[in-house]
């Protein structure tokens, strides 16, 4: 999606004419649906003049195309300004301009890491040229026309107020990123605009604007299916802003921690953010460097898929030493670990084993089998009654066991189609927290409510024969009969003549890759910390909309589903409690439910009452 798009004639109009600010904040607000930051805003009015100033050469075409906020496909991530023509040889061009407003900065130890006054701190950053470069890798991963070598990228940099080169922005330890994408100061001008005209010496008449914008989107990279690659070494994911500060950091402290200083990172992020993508590049760069390291998850799904995709390329033995669930810790020698990556760390328990009887504390015990120790974390995902993971309990015991915690957060969406707006409408619609996105306008994410389960079904099915990735999934609303009869429905729906089987024994915590399991139904088990390109979400009545207000009605879980053991005897001591705390539960168990698609989803409500609400919210 390109929010401004025009040639450089009414380009340098709209600036010379002081209202490129409006123009783009008018079509912006068309486009996304809603407004943006103040400081935005005047980011847009400065930065704006300076380019038009860049461009007014006669050598630069007036019908090259200029392109301002262009959203890559499949992520939230906005390339600040693009200029596009065809070189000598007629071959087409688009030059990225990632456009800052610094005047100074300094370097860090960390690679490709600096830091600078944003956001009224100096705070660590992506250094410019990583990050117009990893923007043009992204849009080579993504746009078939680029990625087939239709269209040539060619990123830079533009510091624009940077004055004075004082050997930071532009030290030797960055060279790595500045010849991939050269850097520009304030003094530079000339520079870039030679830059430009290299590549762009004639217009394109919106013609590779034109093929960038309707371009053939090329599928996501599935992490699992790319895991046998990274651990081979091959680099299958650009980490993008936050995701590189929050990587960089890890390899950071993982480097400078050791028995007597230990270190722990608390990494905060949503759904779709990458959590689990950093997690792996960390589990295979620290591996690499000859650190012992292990990759933690509590949900055994995850690192089933993992083990399956590895399965006849390592051994066993290699997979184990590399995959392990957070009840491994009990009786571990202390600090053996170099390093411990616990992946969705909000689904941690106090106690471990089947009858949760065993061991004192796994945020304890991971932290202290570990010199180094990252939590990803996310506490909207929170499922279970005896999921503990929260970044207070995870301090708590850093702090008792003498460790110095680091925290850090990542936001860049690459689900739900790249869409921000779409988790912050689906948090205000459960009632998990109030935003202002109060409708799914304009929303570049494929969500339906649909008016029986069959039709669910139908399009599930459908979208499946792409590539296996669709799937039909529920809340445990419905007992698990099945499982000693498999002749007979788990999920019956009498109106609508409609039956379903939850996911079979047989294929256990691999039910999202078995082709077959397309015709089984899901559950929070099965998929948390896992993604689909398309998922179908049947929402039980345990959670209703009674006059606007989303209610949770733990009666109506499944009794062979054990998520809400212990709500009633805490009910019987602590009623409040309780009440907030199974709310929170069953809301966050829809919410994970709702953002497993990458490109879509689709729900049914067995509540029409909860239906109509979440229909006047579309």
């Amino acid at each position: 999606m390109i929010v401004y798009q025009s040639n450089k004639s009414n380009f340098s109009h709209d600036v010379v004419t002081n209202n490129i600010e409006n123009v783009i904040l008018d079509i912006f607000k068309k486009k996304i649906g809603h407004t943006t930051t103040k400081s935005e805003i005047n980011a847009w009015k400065n930065s704006m003049m300076y380019m038009e100033n860049i461009l007014q050469d006669k050598d630069i075409p007036n019908d090259c195309g200029v392109m301002i906020e262009y959203q890559i496909p499949q992520t939230s991530k906005r390339v600040d300004f693009i200029i596009t023509g065809q070189s000598d040889n007629q071959t087409d061009h688009a030059v990225i301009v990632e456009l800052k407003q610094w005047e100074k900065s300094e370097i860090t130890e960390k690679n490709g890491i600096i830091s600078t006054f944003i956001g009224g701190a100096v705070r660590e950053t992506n250094h410019p040229s990583y990050q117009a470069w990893s923007y043009a890798a992204l849009l080579n991963s993504y746009n078939e026309a680029v990625y087939n070598g239709d269209i040539q990228l060619k990123p830079c940099a533009y510091l624009h107020n940077y004055s004075v080169d004082d050997d930071a922005v532009t030290n030797s330890c960055y060279s790595e990123y500045i010849e991939r994408a050269p850097v520009f100061l304030r003094t530079d001008a000339l520079k870039l605009r030679e830059f430009i005209k290299q590549f762009v010496k004639f217009g394109d008449k919106g013609k590779v604007m034109y093929q960038i914008e309707s371009g053939n989107i090329r599928p996501s990279k599935s992490l699992a299916d790319s895991l046998k690659k990274m651990l081979d070494g091959n680099e299958e994911f650009i980490m993008i802003d936050d995701q590189k500060l929050v990587y960089e950091t890890a390899l950071y402290l993982a480097k400078k921690s050791a028995t007597g200083n230990k270190n722990v990172l608390i990494v905060q992020g949503g759904p779709g953010t990458g959590k689990s993508v950093v997690a792996i590049n960390l589990l295979v760069e620290l591996t690499k460097r000859g650190l012992v390291t292990q990759y933690i998850t509590k949900n055994a799904a995850p690192r089933a898929v993992y083990q399956s995709k590895l399965t006849g390329t390592r051994t066993l033995t290699e997979i184990s030493n590399l995959f392990t669930g957070s009840g491994s810790f009990i009786n571990t020698q202390k600090n053996i670990f170099d390093a411990l990556v616990v992946d969705e760390a909000h689904r941690l328990n106090e106690k471990s084993g089947m009858f949760k009887n065993k061991g004192e504390n796994q945020v304890k015990e991971i932290m202290e089998a570990s010199k180094f120790s990252v939590y990803f974390v996310d506490e909207d995902q929170k499922v279970t009654w005896h999921d503990i993971g929260e970044k207070e309990e995870i301090k708590k015991w850093a702090q008792k066991l003498g460790a110095t915690v680091t925290e850090t957060e990542l936001t860049s969406q690459f689900r739900c189609n790249g869409s921000d707006g779409y988790l912050a409408w689906l948090d205000n619609a459960l009632q998990i927290r109030e935003t202002a996105n109060k409708s799914l306008a304009d929303i570049d994410f494929d969500f339906q409510i649909v008016d029986s389960p069959n039709e669910l079904r139908d399009i599930i099915f459908e979208k499946n024969k792409i590539n296996n990735k669709a799937r039909i999934v529920a809340g445990y609303c419905w007992n698990w009969v099945s499982r000693n009869n498999s002749k007979l429905n788990d999920i019956n729906i009498p109106e609508f003549n409609f039956g379903m089987r939850w996911n079979l024994a047989s294929d256990g915590n691999l039910w999202i890759l078995a082709p077959e399991s397309v015709n089984e139904v899901g559950c929070i088990h099965t998929c948390q910390g896992l993604e689909m390109d398309y998922v179908g979400v049947i929402i039980g009545d345990d959670m209703i909309v009674r006059d606007g207000k989303v209610l949770v009605d733990p009666s109506k879980r499944a009794k062979t589903d054990g998520s809400t053991k212990g709500y009633k005897t805490y009910l019987k001591t602590e009623p409040e409690n309780a009440k907030q705390k199974i709310r929170a539960i069953i809301k966050n168990t829809y919410r994970t439910l709702m953002t497993r698609g990458m490109k879509g989803c689709y729900v049914y409500f067995t509540d029409k009452e909860t239906e109509k609400y979440f229909k006047k919210l579309l």
